[in-house]
C-alpha cells in the first residue's frame, strides 16, 4: 500500500512539472483523499477508512511524465527515488598552487580513485607535472565514480583516462588546428620591439624573427631610425576560435639599406632551417648576442679600471646590462663544462664548443632547468638568468670568448668566425621550387598585405 505522505511527497517532488502531469497528480490525490476521509456511522461516530490506494493509477501519472519529457532519464535529478543520476562531466582549469589531490577531493573523488589512475600506464605521469593552464575533465557516472579523465595540456593536445577493468587506458587527444598564415610589415622609428607591437605582432614573434636573423645583424646596435621589416608567419585557430601562434615562413630585414631575407625550409631529412635566397643557413656559428634587449656597459679591455677594487684590472670579457632574470642564452652548440659558483664570477656556466671555442656566462642569478655540468645545449638555448652574483656592482651578464684558451674581443671576432652549413648542391632544385613564390611576394612589397598562396614553403615531400 502507499500511504497519504507518499503521495504528498510526490506532489512536492513533481510541482513544478507541466500542467498536465500537474493536474493529473491533484486528480489523483483528490481520489485518494477523498477514499480516506473519515466517515461517519449511523451512530455519529467518525470511523476511518481502510482502504488500499490503486497503485496502477500512481504509475499511469509517472507514465505521463516520462511520455511528455522524451524519457525518465532526462527527468529531474532531484527525483533520485525514482530515477539514477545522469552521468555528467565536471571541468577544473589548474591554477598556480594546485595540486592533484586538492583536484580530485573537489570533485568528489577519493585517493583511491587517484592511486587507481596514477598507476595505470606511464602516460599517467603527465598529471604528476600539472602546470596553470592545463584543463581536467572528469566524467563522474555516480558519486564518487570516476568512468573517464581528460587532460588537455592545449586545446590541441593532451590525454583520455577510459575506465576499464579496475585500470584506465589511455589515448592520446590530437586536434589539428586549421593554419592561417598571416603577413605583416613594421618601420623602425625606435626598436625593433616597439615595432612589433604597433604592427601588432606577437613579442614572442618578434623575439623569434630577432633569433633568426641573430647571425647576421646585432639588434641591440644595428637597427636604425628608417630601417622596415616584413614577415609571414602562422596563426591557429580551432573551430574558429584562435589558438595560438605558429611558425615563422619567412621574413625580411632592411638594415641601414642592406635587405636580409630568411625563409624557412625543410629537407629532405625533416631537418628545419632559416636559409637566405642563395641557400645559405641564417644560423651563424655563434650569436652575436646572448642575450635581447639590452646594452653593452663594459667592453673588452685590457686595462680597464676594477669598479669595485679600484684599480687597473683586465676585463677580459662584455658586460651586458639587463634587468635580474632576463633569459641569458648558449651563443653557440655545446656541453657545459661548468655550472656552479666561482668566486667573483658568482653563478657561471661555461661551454666547450666544436672547435676550440669556449664561452663563459657570469654573475647568474639562477640556472635554467636541466643546466649542469655536461648537459648538451643547442645555440639559443636559455642556461640561466641575469643577476648580480659574485664581483657585481647591479644587473649583468659578464660574456667571454675563449680561443686555444686565450681571450678574445667578442665584438671584433664576431664576424671572422665560420658559417653554418648551407644547403647540399643535391637538394638546390628542390629548395628552389619550395621558396620561389615565397621571395617573389618579399620582392613585391605592395602585395605584402595579401597572404601567400597555399603553396607549401615548408614541409618535406
Amino acid at each position: 500500500m502507499v500511504s497519504i505522505e507518499l503521495a504528498k511527497h510526490l506532489i512536492n517532488k513533481y510541482h513544478h512539472r507541466h500542467h498536465l502531469l500537474l493536474a493529473s497528480v491533484l486528480g489523483l490525490m483528490l481520489i485518494l483523499i477523498l477514499s480516506f476521509a473519515p466517515k461517519e456511522s449511523a451512530h455519529g461516530a467518525r470511523m476511518q477508512a481502510a482502504q488500499p490506494i490503486n497503485i496502477d493509477l500512481l504509475n499511469e501519472v509517472l507514465a505521463i511524465e516520462a511520455n511528455s519529457s522524451g524519457s525518465l532519464e532526462n527527468s529531474d535529478p532531484l527525483l533520485d527515488e525514482i530515477d539514477p543520476l545522469e552521468s555528467q562531466w565536471k571541468q577544473l582549469e589548474v591554477q598556480s598552487g594546485d595540486n592533484l589531490s586538492a583536484l580530485f577531493t573537489q570533485v568528489g573523488l577519493s585517493a583511491q580513485d587517484l592511486y587507481r589512475v596514477l598507476n595505470s600506464n606511464d602516460e599517467a605521469k603527465v598529471l604528476n607535472r600539472l602546470y596553470p593552464g592545463y584543463k581536467l575533465s572528469f566524467h563522474i557516472t555516480e558519486p564518487g565514480k570516476l568512468a573517464q579523465l581528460q587532460v588537455l595540456k592545449s586545446p590541441m593536445d593532451g590525454f583520455l583516462f577510459t575506465l576499464n577493468n579496475n585500470s584506465f587506458d589511455v589515448e592520446f587527444i590530437r586536434r589539428e588546428p586549421e593554419i592561417v598564415p598571416v603577413f605583416k610589415n613594421g618601420n623602425i622609428d625606435d626598436s625593433l620591439f616597439m615595432a612589433g607591437q604597433r604592427a601588432e605582432i606577437p613579442a614572442v614573434t618578434i623575439m623569434e624573427m630577432a633569433d633568426v636573423f641573430g647571425g647576421v645583424i646585432d639588434f641591440m646596435l644595428d637597427p636604425r631610425a628608417g630601417d622596415d621589416f616584413s614577415i609571414l608567419y602562422e596563426e591557429k585557430y580551432l573551430e574558429g576560435e584562435f589558438v595560438g601562434h605558429g611558425d615563422i615562413i619567412g621574413a625580411q630585414f632592411t638594415n641601414q639599406g642592406k635587405k636580409h631575407v630568411a625563409v624557412r625550409y625543410q629537407d629532405q631529412n625533416g631537418d628545419v632551417g632559416f636559409y637566405n635566397p642563395d641557400g645559405e643557413s641564417m644560423r651563424k656559428a655563434f650569436l652575436r648576442n646572448p642575450l635581447d634587449v639590452v646594452r653593452i656597459s663594459s667592453n673588452f679591455n685590457l686595462n680597464r679600471k676594477h669598479p669595485i677594487l679600484n684599480t687597473i684590472r683586465a676585463h677580459r670579457g662584455t658586460d651586458y646590462a639587463a634587468p635580474r632574470g632576463t633569459p641569458v642564452r648558449a651563443t653557440s652548440d655545446g656541453e657545459v663544462t661548468w655550472a656552479a659558483r666561482n668566486g667573483s664570477f658568482g653563478k657561471l656556466v661555461v661551454i666547450k664548443h666544436q672547435g676550440q671555442f669556449e664561452t663563459k656566462y657570469a654573475h647568474l642569478n639562477e640556472y635554467a632547468a636541466g643546466i649542469k655540468k655536461g648537459s648538451k645545449v643547442r645555440q639559443g638555448q636559455v642556461l640561466g638568468y641575469v643577476g648580480t652574483t659574485g664581483g657585481s656592482t647591479g644587473p649583468h651578464l659578464h660574456y667571454e670568448f675563449l680561443v686555444n684558451g686565450v681571450h678574445q674581443d667578442w665584438r671584433t671576432v664576431v664576424d671572422k668566425l665560420p658559417k653554418a652549413v648551407a644547403i647540399e648542391s643535391s637538394e638546390m632544385q628542390r629548395f628552389r621550387e619550395h621558396t620561389t613564390a615565397l621571395l617573389e611576394q618579399f620582392e613585391n612589397h605592395a602585395t605584402a598585405e595579401r597572404p601567400l598562396p597555399a603553396a607549401s614553403t615548408t614541409t618535406a615531400d
